[in-house]
Protein backbone atom coordinates (compact mmCIF):
# COMPACT_ATOMS: atom_id res chain seq x y z
CA UNK A 1 0.00 0.00 0.00
CA UNK A 2 1.30 3.44 -0.83
CA UNK A 3 1.73 6.08 1.82
CA UNK A 4 -1.14 8.49 2.35
CA UNK A 5 -3.87 5.84 1.90
CA UNK A 6 -5.88 3.97 4.46
CA UNK A 7 -8.34 1.09 4.25
CA UNK A 8 -11.80 1.73 5.74
CA UNK A 9 -14.19 -1.06 6.84
CA UNK A 10 -15.61 -1.51 3.33
CA UNK A 11 -12.19 -2.58 2.10
CA UNK A 12 -11.72 0.14 -0.56
CA UNK A 13 -8.80 2.54 -0.01
CA UNK A 14 -9.50 6.26 0.16
CA UNK A 15 -7.08 9.14 0.12
CA UNK A 16 -6.95 10.61 3.61
CA UNK A 17 -5.76 13.92 2.18
CA UNK A 18 -9.00 14.43 0.28
CA UNK A 19 -11.94 13.65 2.56
CA UNK A 20 -15.15 12.95 0.70
CA UNK A 21 -13.34 12.07 -2.53
CA UNK A 22 -14.90 9.33 -4.65
CA UNK A 23 -13.65 5.87 -3.79
CA UNK A 24 -11.79 4.08 -6.58
CA UNK A 25 -13.59 1.13 -8.14
CA UNK A 26 -12.63 -2.30 -6.79
CA UNK A 27 -9.96 -4.11 -8.78
CA UNK A 28 -10.99 -6.93 -11.12
CA UNK A 29 -8.97 -9.78 -12.60
CA UNK A 30 -8.83 -10.05 -16.38
CA UNK A 31 -8.21 -13.80 -16.62
CA UNK A 32 -9.98 -16.94 -15.51
CA UNK A 33 -8.19 -19.54 -13.39
CA UNK A 34 -9.31 -23.15 -12.76
CA UNK A 35 -10.10 -22.49 -9.11
CA UNK A 36 -13.37 -22.01 -7.29
CA UNK A 37 -14.88 -22.20 -3.88
CA UNK A 38 -17.79 -21.90 -1.51
CA UNK A 39 -18.55 -20.07 1.71
CA UNK A 40 -19.20 -22.32 4.71
CA UNK A 41 -19.88 -21.72 8.40
CA UNK A 42 -17.20 -19.27 9.58
CA UNK A 43 -14.99 -20.27 6.70
CA UNK A 44 -14.33 -20.94 3.04
CA UNK A 45 -13.79 -24.03 0.90
CA UNK A 46 -11.41 -23.61 -2.05
CA UNK A 47 -10.98 -26.08 -4.86
CA UNK A 48 -8.34 -26.52 -7.51
CA UNK A 49 -8.15 -29.33 -10.06
CA UNK A 50 -6.91 -32.21 -7.92
CA UNK A 51 -7.19 -30.75 -4.42
CA UNK A 52 -9.72 -28.99 -2.22
CA UNK A 53 -9.31 -27.41 1.19
CA UNK A 54 -11.62 -25.92 3.78
CA UNK A 55 -10.42 -23.34 6.32
CA UNK A 56 -12.56 -22.37 9.28
CA UNK A 57 -12.20 -19.86 12.11
CA UNK A 58 -12.70 -21.90 15.28
CA UNK A 59 -14.34 -20.48 18.44
CA UNK A 60 -10.83 -19.97 19.90
CA UNK A 61 -10.06 -17.70 16.88
CA UNK A 62 -7.52 -20.13 15.41
CA UNK A 63 -7.81 -21.15 11.74
CA UNK A 64 -8.33 -24.86 11.15
CA UNK A 65 -7.57 -26.13 7.64
CA UNK A 66 -8.34 -29.54 6.16
CA UNK A 67 -6.96 -30.60 2.78
CA UNK A 68 -8.19 -33.47 0.63
CA UNK A 69 -7.14 -34.83 -2.75
CA UNK A 70 -9.78 -35.57 -5.39
CA UNK A 71 -9.97 -37.63 -8.54
CA UNK A 72 -12.22 -35.56 -10.86
CA UNK A 73 -15.13 -37.66 -12.12
CA UNK A 74 -14.69 -36.26 -15.63
CA UNK A 75 -11.35 -38.06 -15.93
CA UNK A 76 -13.01 -41.46 -15.68
CA UNK A 77 -14.35 -41.47 -19.23
CA UNK A 78 -14.05 -39.24 -22.29
CA UNK A 79 -17.83 -38.87 -22.60
CA UNK A 80 -17.91 -37.13 -19.21
CA UNK A 81 -15.80 -34.34 -20.70
CA UNK A 82 -18.18 -33.60 -23.55
CA UNK A 83 -19.82 -30.14 -23.56
CA UNK A 84 -23.07 -29.99 -21.56
CA UNK A 85 -22.34 -33.40 -19.95
CA UNK A 86 -19.16 -32.09 -18.32
CA UNK A 87 -21.15 -29.30 -16.69
CA UNK A 88 -23.67 -31.73 -15.18
CA UNK A 89 -20.81 -33.91 -13.88
CA UNK A 90 -18.90 -30.93 -12.43
CA UNK A 91 -21.99 -29.56 -10.68
CA UNK A 92 -22.81 -32.92 -9.13
CA UNK A 93 -19.23 -33.28 -7.94
CA UNK A 94 -19.23 -29.74 -6.55
CA UNK A 95 -22.44 -30.43 -4.61
CA UNK A 96 -20.86 -33.47 -2.98
CA UNK A 97 -17.70 -31.59 -1.99
CA UNK A 98 -19.69 -28.54 -0.89
CA UNK A 99 -21.88 -30.48 1.52
CA UNK A 100 -18.84 -32.26 2.97
CA UNK A 101 -17.15 -28.90 3.50
CA UNK A 102 -20.26 -27.61 5.29
CA UNK A 103 -20.15 -30.62 7.63
CA UNK A 104 -16.49 -29.99 8.41
CA UNK A 105 -17.15 -26.32 9.13
CA UNK A 106 -20.02 -27.21 11.48
CA UNK A 107 -17.83 -29.63 13.44
CA UNK A 108 -15.09 -26.99 13.70
CA UNK A 109 -17.52 -24.73 15.59
CA UNK A 110 -18.07 -27.26 18.37
CA UNK A 111 -16.84 -26.27 21.81
CA UNK A 112 -14.22 -28.39 23.56
CA UNK A 113 -15.82 -31.58 24.85
CA UNK A 114 -18.67 -31.60 22.35
CA UNK A 115 -18.82 -34.68 20.16
CA UNK A 116 -18.31 -34.30 16.42
CA UNK A 117 -21.11 -35.53 14.18
CA UNK A 118 -19.90 -37.90 11.46
CA UNK A 119 -22.43 -38.00 8.62
CA UNK A 120 -22.42 -41.08 6.40
CA UNK A 121 -22.64 -41.25 2.64
CA UNK A 122 -26.33 -42.19 2.68
CA UNK A 123 -27.18 -39.16 4.83
CA UNK A 124 -25.24 -36.85 2.50
CA UNK A 125 -26.95 -38.40 -0.48
CA UNK A 126 -30.39 -37.78 1.04
CA UNK A 127 -29.43 -34.20 1.94
CA UNK A 128 -28.40 -33.46 -1.64
CA UNK A 129 -31.52 -35.19 -2.99
CA UNK A 130 -33.87 -33.20 -0.75
CA UNK A 131 -32.08 -29.93 -1.59
CA UNK A 132 -32.35 -30.58 -5.33
CA UNK A 133 -35.97 -31.67 -5.03
CA UNK A 134 -36.83 -28.46 -3.19
CA UNK A 135 -35.09 -26.34 -5.85
CA UNK A 136 -36.83 -28.14 -8.71
CA UNK A 137 -40.20 -27.82 -6.97
CA UNK A 138 -39.78 -24.11 -6.21
CA UNK A 139 -38.21 -22.92 -9.45
CA UNK A 140 -39.66 -25.30 -12.05
CA UNK A 141 -42.74 -27.21 -10.90
CA UNK A 142 -44.51 -24.34 -9.13
CA UNK A 143 -44.06 -21.84 -12.01
CA UNK A 144 -45.37 -24.26 -14.64
CA UNK A 145 -48.19 -25.30 -12.31
CA UNK A 146 -49.31 -21.74 -11.68
CA UNK A 147 -49.07 -20.84 -15.37
CA UNK A 148 -51.12 -23.93 -16.24
CA UNK A 149 -54.00 -22.47 -14.22
CA UNK A 150 -54.36 -19.74 -16.86
CA UNK A 151 -53.32 -21.91 -19.80
CA UNK A 152 -56.72 -21.68 -21.54
CA UNK A 153 -56.90 -17.93 -20.97
CA UNK A 154 -53.45 -17.40 -22.53
CA UNK A 155 -54.36 -19.65 -25.49
CA UNK A 156 -50.82 -19.33 -26.89
CA UNK A 157 -47.71 -21.44 -26.42
CA UNK A 158 -45.59 -18.29 -26.82
CA UNK A 159 -47.43 -16.47 -24.04
CA UNK A 160 -47.37 -19.59 -21.88
CA UNK A 161 -43.59 -20.04 -21.85
CA UNK A 162 -43.07 -16.28 -21.60
CA UNK A 163 -45.32 -15.98 -18.53
CA UNK A 164 -43.82 -19.13 -17.01
CA UNK A 165 -40.28 -17.85 -17.58
CA UNK A 166 -41.04 -14.46 -16.05
CA UNK A 167 -42.73 -16.12 -13.08
CA UNK A 168 -39.80 -18.53 -12.59
CA UNK A 169 -37.28 -15.69 -12.67
CA UNK A 170 -39.41 -13.57 -10.31
CA UNK A 171 -39.64 -16.43 -7.80
CA UNK A 172 -35.87 -16.90 -7.96
CA UNK A 173 -35.12 -13.21 -7.45
CA UNK A 174 -37.69 -13.04 -4.65
CA UNK A 175 -36.03 -16.03 -2.97
CA UNK A 176 -32.60 -14.35 -3.21
CA UNK A 177 -33.99 -11.12 -1.76
CA UNK A 178 -35.63 -13.04 1.09
CA UNK A 179 -32.53 -14.98 2.15
CA UNK A 180 -30.38 -11.85 1.81
CA UNK A 181 -32.41 -10.32 4.65
CA UNK A 182 -31.72 -13.20 7.06
CA UNK A 183 -29.35 -11.93 9.72
CA UNK A 184 -28.17 -15.48 10.48
CA UNK A 185 -26.70 -15.69 6.96
CA UNK A 186 -24.89 -12.36 7.07
CA UNK A 187 -21.52 -13.83 8.07
CA UNK A 188 -21.86 -16.57 5.43
CA UNK A 189 -22.37 -13.83 2.85
CA UNK A 190 -19.30 -12.03 4.17
CA UNK A 191 -17.25 -15.20 3.72
CA UNK A 192 -18.79 -15.50 0.25
CA UNK A 193 -17.38 -12.06 -0.50
CA UNK A 194 -14.01 -13.13 0.94
CA UNK A 195 -14.00 -16.16 -1.36
CA UNK A 196 -14.62 -14.01 -4.45
CA UNK A 197 -12.04 -11.39 -3.52
CA UNK A 198 -9.39 -14.03 -2.84
CA UNK A 199 -10.01 -15.84 -6.14
CA UNK A 200 -9.90 -12.54 -8.06
CA UNK A 201 -6.67 -11.59 -6.30
CA UNK A 202 -5.16 -14.92 -7.36
CA UNK A 203 -6.46 -14.56 -10.92
CA UNK A 204 -4.82 -11.13 -11.08
CA UNK A 205 -1.52 -12.74 -9.98
CA UNK A 206 -1.42 -10.33 -7.06
CA UNK A 207 0.06 -11.09 -3.65
CA UNK A 208 -2.29 -13.29 -1.63
CA UNK A 209 -2.50 -11.24 1.55
CA UNK A 210 -5.61 -9.62 3.11
CA UNK A 211 -4.41 -6.08 2.42
CA UNK A 212 -4.27 -6.85 -1.31
CA UNK A 213 -7.28 -9.15 -1.59
CA UNK A 214 -9.52 -6.54 0.03
CA UNK A 215 -8.95 -4.24 -2.97
CA UNK A 216 -10.74 -6.61 -5.35
CA UNK A 217 -14.41 -6.77 -6.20
CA UNK A 218 -16.62 -9.10 -4.20
CA UNK A 219 -18.55 -9.80 -7.42
CA UNK A 220 -17.29 -12.61 -9.65
CA UNK A 221 -18.54 -13.63 -13.13
CA UNK A 222 -18.48 -17.35 -12.23
CA UNK A 223 -20.49 -17.03 -9.02
CA UNK A 224 -23.23 -19.58 -8.32
CA UNK A 225 -25.75 -16.73 -8.01
CA UNK A 226 -25.04 -15.66 -11.60
CA UNK A 227 -25.14 -19.29 -12.69
CA UNK A 228 -28.61 -19.81 -11.23
CA UNK A 229 -29.94 -16.68 -12.91
CA UNK A 230 -28.63 -18.01 -16.23
CA UNK A 231 -30.41 -21.30 -15.49
CA UNK A 232 -33.70 -19.41 -15.15
CA UNK A 233 -33.20 -17.64 -18.48
CA UNK A 234 -31.94 -20.70 -20.38
CA UNK A 235 -34.99 -22.66 -19.20
CA UNK A 236 -37.26 -20.27 -21.11
CA UNK A 237 -35.62 -21.16 -24.43
CA UNK A 238 -35.23 -24.88 -23.73
CA UNK A 239 -38.90 -25.36 -22.90
CA UNK A 240 -40.27 -23.08 -25.64
CA UNK A 241 -40.24 -25.73 -28.45
CA UNK A 242 -42.32 -28.15 -26.36
CA UNK A 243 -45.52 -26.19 -26.97
CA UNK A 244 -48.54 -26.84 -24.75
CA UNK A 245 -48.90 -30.57 -23.99
CA UNK A 246 -51.02 -31.92 -21.14
CA UNK A 247 -50.18 -30.55 -17.69
CA UNK A 248 -48.50 -33.78 -16.53
CA UNK A 249 -46.16 -33.70 -19.54
CA UNK A 250 -45.39 -30.06 -18.76
CA UNK A 251 -44.43 -30.93 -15.18
CA UNK A 252 -42.41 -33.99 -16.24
CA UNK A 253 -40.52 -31.98 -18.87
CA UNK A 254 -39.54 -29.39 -16.25
CA UNK A 255 -38.11 -32.09 -14.00
CA UNK A 256 -36.35 -34.09 -16.70
CA UNK A 257 -35.03 -30.98 -18.42
CA UNK A 258 -33.16 -29.61 -15.39
CA UNK A 259 -29.84 -31.42 -16.08
CA UNK A 260 -29.82 -30.23 -19.71
CA UNK A 261 -30.53 -26.65 -18.64
CA UNK A 262 -27.83 -26.79 -15.97
CA UNK A 263 -25.31 -28.16 -18.47
CA UNK A 264 -26.05 -25.39 -20.99
CA UNK A 265 -25.91 -22.70 -18.29
CA UNK A 266 -22.60 -24.09 -17.08
CA UNK A 267 -21.06 -23.80 -20.56
CA UNK A 268 -22.33 -20.22 -20.85
CA UNK A 269 -20.95 -19.04 -17.52
CA UNK A 270 -17.67 -20.88 -18.13
CA UNK A 271 -17.33 -19.14 -21.51
CA UNK A 272 -18.29 -15.77 -20.02
CA UNK A 273 -15.61 -16.16 -17.35
CA UNK A 274 -12.95 -16.64 -20.03
CA UNK A 275 -14.25 -13.68 -22.06
CA UNK A 276 -14.97 -11.26 -19.24
CA UNK A 277 -12.94 -8.51 -20.89
CA UNK A 278 -15.45 -8.15 -23.77
CA UNK A 279 -17.84 -5.28 -23.19
CA UNK A 280 -20.93 -7.06 -24.54
CA UNK A 281 -20.22 -10.11 -22.37
CA UNK A 282 -19.96 -7.86 -19.32
CA UNK A 283 -23.28 -6.27 -20.28
CA UNK A 284 -24.98 -9.68 -20.51
CA UNK A 285 -23.49 -10.80 -17.19
CA UNK A 286 -24.37 -7.52 -15.44
CA UNK A 287 -27.75 -8.68 -13.99
CA UNK A 288 -26.10 -11.71 -12.37
CA UNK A 289 -23.35 -9.55 -10.93
CA UNK A 290 -25.93 -7.18 -9.47
CA UNK A 291 -27.69 -10.11 -7.77
CA UNK A 292 -24.39 -10.91 -6.06
CA UNK A 293 -24.78 -7.65 -4.16
CA UNK A 294 -27.47 -9.56 -2.24
CA UNK A 295 -25.56 -12.82 -1.68
CA UNK A 296 -22.18 -11.30 -0.80
CA UNK A 297 -21.11 -8.77 1.82
CA UNK A 298 -17.83 -6.91 2.29
CA UNK A 299 -15.58 -9.13 4.45
CA UNK A 300 -13.11 -7.92 7.03
CA UNK A 301 -9.43 -8.84 6.86
CA UNK A 302 -9.80 -11.71 9.35
CA UNK A 303 -12.32 -13.34 6.99
CA UNK A 304 -10.03 -12.75 4.02
CA UNK A 305 -7.26 -14.39 6.04
CA UNK A 306 -9.39 -17.54 6.30
CA UNK A 307 -10.19 -17.59 2.57
CA UNK A 308 -6.51 -17.08 1.71
CA UNK A 309 -5.53 -19.92 4.08
CA UNK A 310 -7.82 -22.27 2.16
CA UNK A 311 -6.47 -21.24 -1.24
CA UNK A 312 -2.86 -21.34 0.00
CA UNK A 313 -3.47 -24.90 1.21
CA UNK A 314 -4.58 -25.88 -2.30
CA UNK A 315 -1.64 -24.09 -3.94
CA UNK A 316 0.83 -25.86 -1.65
CA UNK A 317 -0.29 -29.15 -3.21
CA UNK A 318 -0.88 -28.17 -6.84
CA UNK A 319 -0.65 -25.40 -9.39
CA UNK A 320 -4.14 -25.45 -10.95
CA UNK A 321 -3.03 -23.96 -14.29
CA UNK A 322 -0.39 -26.67 -14.72
CA UNK A 323 -2.98 -29.38 -14.07
CA UNK A 324 -5.75 -27.83 -16.17
CA UNK A 325 -5.04 -30.24 -19.02
CA UNK A 326 -6.12 -33.08 -16.72
CA UNK A 327 -9.53 -31.58 -16.05
CA UNK A 328 -10.95 -28.93 -18.39
CA UNK A 329 -13.85 -27.98 -16.13
CA UNK A 330 -13.70 -24.72 -14.24
CA UNK A 331 -15.47 -24.81 -10.92
CA UNK A 332 -18.09 -22.11 -10.37
CA UNK A 333 -16.85 -19.61 -7.79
Amino acid sequence: MEGGNTTPPNGVPTDVATPGAARPAPLEAKRDAPVGGQAVLEGVMMRGVTTWAVSVRRPDSEIETTVEKIEPWARRHAVLRWPIIRGIVALAESLKIGFRALGMSANAQLEEGEEEQEIGGMAWGMTIFVSLAFAILLFFVIPVGLTSLIKDWLNSSFLFWLVEGILRTAIFIGYIVMISRLEDLRRVFEYHGAEHKTISCYEAEDELVPSRATLYSRLHPRCGTSFLLIVMVVAIFVFAPLGLPAWYWLVLSRIVGVPLIAGIAYELIKWAGRNRDRSWVRAVMWPGLMLQNLTTREPDESQLEVAIAALDAVLEVEKPEENAYMEPIEIVA
